[in-house]
């Protein structure tokens, strides 16, 4: 698979976590009877911070492994091993966070992984930009 598909794969599963994520706030303002924003309701508010956060770091991510794709001296095993720490890191963020608004595996996981797929994207980016220089 080239490093094109891997980011295509990577990005079809961050969008359906962004789905699951917004379908648990739909369900939860069902179930709590919460027409618009919280309703002062801990799980509809719990449930609107798992999707809101997941928002807050997919779209950046997807467009970094976007273009660590397209850029040439990326290898593919980057893509692949940085869209899996990431993909890895908002699941078990999402799981998480939608179960627990405490401390729990999941949220804790998740958040390093997540920022380790930001901090390792975001550098890759950098040295392939600057790599014509060097």
């Amino acid at each position: 698979m080239t490093k094109l598909d891997w980011a295509s794969v990577y990005a079809g599963v961050n969008l359906l976590i962004l789905f699951f994520l917004a379908f648990g706030v739909v369900k939860a303002r069902q179930t709590h009877k919460v027409a618009l924003g919280d309703g002062g309701n801990p799980a509809v508010l719990q449930a609107m911070r798992a999707h809101a956060n997941a928002t807050e770091y997919i779209p950046a991510a997807l467009v970094g492994l976007g273009l660590m794709a397209i850029l040439d001296p990326v290898p593919v095993l980057w893509v692949q091993v940085l869209g899996g720490v990431f993909t890895i890191g908002r699941i078990l963020h999402g799981v998480g966070l939608s179960g627990s608004g405490g401390v729990s595996f999941g949220r804790m996981t998740g958040t390093v992984l997540t920022w380790l797929g930001f901090i390792g994207i975001g550098g890759v980016l950098i040295w392939a930009g600057l790599s014509p220089l060097l």
